[in-house]
């Protein structure tokens, strides 16, 4: 591919991959039996409760009363200056959510700096493959998710999804910096405020008068929900890798698995329910992920959104049914008809012939001295593009919602 179609393909997937980056998502089938062991996790143990009756028991009822009492907006202006993992908290925000927020943003005891530091080098590597994946593959794979595609759709943001997909699609971009846990970066921050927006859906969703009549849940984002997430995120970004046959190194792949890992953690997830191993994770997704694909209606409108995103994007070249061939490619025929994504006579058998010699190509050149920081110098840049775009160059600022989607 010429570089300005890759870089197309990823401002388009970092728009896209917003979407799954934050989003909530469904739990396993409703009848099914929770019987993936706690001995698996990062913790080693744990009491093996089900995750889908289990939700953010610090974080809930702190946010409830925030919303209650009339503060969200005060918190939410002073939290705007609020940017950097080592930055002091400001001052004048209630004293209880404070102290929540003090002990939310310190990295679990498991924390491993040389691990963390070694994903930077998978990161510089491979942010390309990680850009299109968060985007065409993770991204839409939300939509299928039925649990996921509601939240989003009736919660505050589904009114108005490039705004959401803005600040969303922070959260990947944090991930993957080279600072992303360190004191001058800004992934500790996201995670703690994106878990304060979890907890206030929680509170509004079972308030709309669309809810009740669309969900099969009474509250949103359990942690199997969030876990599912979790899974349409590294778990299918390393399925697909391994399915491409991108050579990765051990402990590179291990490293890349920490990192969100830690992100799990800081999202508010129990450690008892984050996979130790990618062993461990590929089982439990084949319980908690695989099981749920479906199509919805709110799914199918949400789909339809991100795919015309493109339209927006180098004068709308990147189109809609070349976006759609890519989701086809990606996540296969059956999710891509439930999305009512026609099939394309060029694009759909260029994907299939192309894209092998395409990373062969590029892995070739790796061993290369300056290769690495070449593509972490450019694909660095097309994921800066990509928030630019989204965010209309504005500063990103997430943000505590008020209310559900008013229409």
């Amino acid at each position: 591919m010429r570089e300005l179609s890759r870089r197309k393909v990823l401002v388009t997937g970092g728009a896209l991959g917003a979407l799954g980056a934050l989003g909530v998502a469904s739990t396993a089938n409703a009848n099914s039996v929770w019987n993936w062991s706690p001995t698996g996790s990062v913790a080693g143990a744990g009491k093996g409760a089900d995750p889908r009756w289990v939700w953010d028991p610090e974080a809930d009822p702190l946010v409830a009363s925030l919303l209650d009492r009339g503060d969200v907006p005060r918190v939410n202006e002073l939290l705007r200056t609020w940017t950097k993992n080592a930055q002091p908290l400001p001052a004048g925000l209630p004293a209880d959510l404070r102290d929540f927020m003090e002990r939310a943003r310190a990295l679990p005891p498991w924390t491993d700096q040389g691990k963390l530091a070694t994903a930077v080098e998978f990161n510089e590597k491979r942010g390309l493959y990680l850009g299109v994946l968060y985007g065409l593959a993770s991204g839409m794979m939300s939509t299928v998710i039925p649990h996921e595609a509601r939240a989003v759709y009736y919660s505050q943001g589904g009114a108005d999804m490039k705004d959401r997909i803005s600040k969303t699609a922070k959260l990947g971009y944090d991930v993957g910096s080279n600072n992303a846990y360190q004191p001058d970066g800004e992934m500790i921050v996201t995670c703690v405020k994106t878990r304060l927006v979890h907890a206030a859906v929680r509170h509004l969703l079972p308030q709309s008068p669309h809810w009740p009549g669309s969900a099969d849940e009474e509250i949103p984002i359990s942690q199997a929900d969030m876990m599912v997430t979790w899974h349409s995120l590294p778990t299918t970004v390393m399925r697909k890798l391994t399915a491409w046959k991108v050579p990765i190194p051990a402990a590179e792949s291990e490293a890349f698995l920490h990192s969100w890992q830690l992100a799990g953690h800081m999202l508010g997830i129990k450690d008892e329910y984050i996979p130790a191993s990618w062993e461990e994770a590929n089982s439990q997704a084949k319980q908690v992920l695989d099981p749920t694909l479906a199509p919805t209606p709110e799914g199918i409108k949400l789909a339809d959104i991100l795919l015309n995103l493109g339209r927006e994007i180098d004068g709308g070249l990147l189109s809609k049914p070349v976006l759609g061939a890519f989701t086809r490619f990606m996540l296969g025929d059956r999710i891509a008809d439930w999305l009512h994504i026609g099939r394309e006579p060029v694009w759909d058998p260029l994907l299939n012939v192309a894209w092998g010699p395409f990373i062969a190509v590029r892995e070739g050149l790796l061993p290369f001295p300056l290769a690495p920081k070449a593509y972490w110098t450019f694909d660095e840049f097309l994921r800066r593009a990509a928030l630019l775009f989204l965010s209309e160059a504005k500063p990103i600022s997430i943000e505590i919602p008020e209310t559900n989607r008013p229409s």
